[in-house]
């Protein structure tokens, strides 16, 4: 069996491409399931229900969050509504939603763990300890993959090594470039520090260049707006050993227009 983990979706054009490519990659991998972080998708901050909607009718069977959860305003009173949709299990208990859920298909079912890292982030509790805790709450007989929302590269291979044996994949994502050290690491858990960005790629991982550069030169509050012009599509194909719950080979692709 094989799941398609696929990189933060950036506003309409993200989903433009996802629209369009996702259904098609699905089939090319020969993919039971596909799980998207869609954190980006409104307007390149947020999502609402019915963007949720969208992208699950473009093919995605899980979505995930992470810092810009909360984006849209109208999101919080959406959340508890929508299934396998879930934001970072180690928010504060008060938030609505939930950290993981099960995703249950024809003859297999598997978990999706979200969680945000600590470093140069937003003040959220341990993702460490909240992985713990919901590893204890999921079955154990249940592969777990795990999106990790995170922007330090080392609290990503960090928690990769902390969860290793313990889940079949984590796959990081937030800062929309894609890295190249897909690998299955030594206790059986498959790996790679961050997914990329489903979005314009000619922009500033995203945004248009000329409020960035503006911020960058003048330190001076900007609107970022998503840039426009053609996309790229990236992420990681896990292919997993059902009968031992292990994935046996992970690879990173990227489709551009």
């Amino acid at each position: 069996m094989t799941v398609l983990m696929i990189g933060d979706v950036v506003g309409s054009p993200g989903r433009r491409i996802l629209k369009r490519e996702l259904k098609k990659l699905k089939s090319s991998y020969a993919a039971s399931a596909a799980i998207v972080n869609a954190e980006n998708c409104a307007a390149g901050s947020g999502i609402t229900e019915s963007l949720a909607k969208e992208i699950f009718e473009a093919g995605a069977d899980a979505i995930t969050l992470g810092d810009h959860t909360w984006g849209q305003k109208e999101f919080a009173g959406q959340i508890g509504k929508i299934p396998n949709l879930v934001r970072p299990a180690n928010f504060s208990s008060e938030c609505p939603g939930k950290g993981w859920c099960l995703v249950t298909l024809a003859s297999f079912r598997f978990a999706v763990l979200n969680l945000q890292g600590r470093v140069f982030m937003q003040s959220v509790d341990c993702p460490f300890k909240a992985a713990d805790a919901a590893l204890k709450e999921i079955p154990s007989d249940v592969p777990v993959f795990v999106d990790f929302h995170a922007e330090a590269t080392s609290e990503k291979v960090t928690l990769a090594n902390y969860l290793d044996s313990r889940v079949a994949a984590i796959a990081g994502t937030h800062t929309h470039v894609q890295t190249s050290d897909a690998r299955i690491l030594p206790g059986g858990t498959a790996f790679i520090t961050d997914l990329g960005m489903t979005g314009p790629y000619h922009s500033s991982i995203g945004r248009d260049f000329k409020p960035v550069t503006k911020k960058f030169i003048t330190g001076m509050p900007s609107r970022f707006e998503v840039a426009e012009g053609p996309c790229v599509l990236e992420g990681a194909a896990f292919t997993m050993d059902t009968s031992t719950g292990k994935v046996k080979s992970v690879e990173a692709f990227r489709i551009k227009e």
